[in-house]
């Protein structure tokens, strides 16, 4: 993965979270997918390869994580 830093990306968050400033956000990068909460901009960023997070977003999208399953 290339260097990434975080003070230069543009961070986005779901349309859905409002603007309570509790969620995760997301920022693109080179091959990748930056993660961090909002509530923590300064924190830890999560780096996810571009071919691991659309895994991620396809098993969302089939219902893997859904509580209901549980």
């Amino acid at each position: 993965m290339a260097p990434f830093t975080v003070n230069m990306t543009l961070w986005r968050t779901s349309s859905h979270s409002g603007h309570q400033s509790n969620c995760v956000e997301l920022a693109p990068a080179p091959d990748a997918v930056a993660v961090r909460d909002s509530r923590l901009p300064a924190g830890g960023v999560l780096m996810f390869s571009a071919a691991q997070w659309l895994g991620f977003v396809s098993q969302v999208k089939g219902g893997r994580f859904d509580l209901s399953r549980h």
